[in-house]
């Protein structure tokens, strides 16, 4: 499990056959093999490292479904370590499984702050409420508004700053998990 605070930024180094090596931040040096990582909000399992790398299987399902596929070497991801059963919880409850992804369709700056708009699959859109919890790019964010094809989000300063949700340009792609309490409560419907 995760908390959608992301606590570091790492370039991919390769990506392909089933395969994706990222740097390994200075932060990252309880990891093990074995271990979970939030890569832009997938969860994914490391299979090797060093002192400079981390290195994942990526199943077909993952690259159909976000955008760790189409991933070129010299991009950036998002990262975040599992959250230890004695951790603090912030954020909210993130689980690395990705339902699908989203497009920017809009950035505005609204003082010190920019409203990210992001159109989904009506799928997807259905279990996103007002002043509910989503995570994009594996990021914990509150929905600031609703519409019939999109949500929007506000990003401070140090989201900007420390994610790379500051770099996104309208056209691109994100990756959407919505909150695992309004699924679960649309699914007992």
């Amino acid at each position: 499990m995760f908390t959608g605070i992301i606590e570091a930024t790492a370039k991919v180094l390769a990506q392909g056959q089933g395969r994706l090596s990222v740097e390994r931040p200075r932060a990252f040096g309880d990891m093990r093999e074995g271990a979970s990582i939030s890569v832009s909000g997938v969860c994914l399992t490391v299979i090797g490292m060093d002192d400079h790398s981390f290195t994942f299987d990526v199943m077909p399902e993952t690259i159909r479904k976000t955008t760790i596929g189409g991933l070129a070497t010299g991009d950036f991801v998002n990262l975040e370590r599992a959250l230890p059963a004695h951790g603090r919880f912030e954020g909210h409850v993130v689980q690395g499984h990705v339902e699908g992804m989203g497009e920017v369709v809009g950035a505005v700056r609204e003082g010190g702050d920019v409203r990210l708009t992001i159109r989904v699959s009506p799928a997807l859109r259905k279990m996103i409420v007002p002043k509910g919890s989503v995570a994009v790019d594996g990021v914990s964010l509150t929905v600031a508004a609703v519409g019939t094809e999109t949500f929007t989000v506000a990003l401070i300063p140090m989201t900007l700053a420390g994610t790379i949700l500051g770099k996104k340009r309208m056209g691109d792609r994100v990756n959407i998990e919505t909150d695992i309490l309004v699924r679960t409560l649309l699914a007992l419907r």
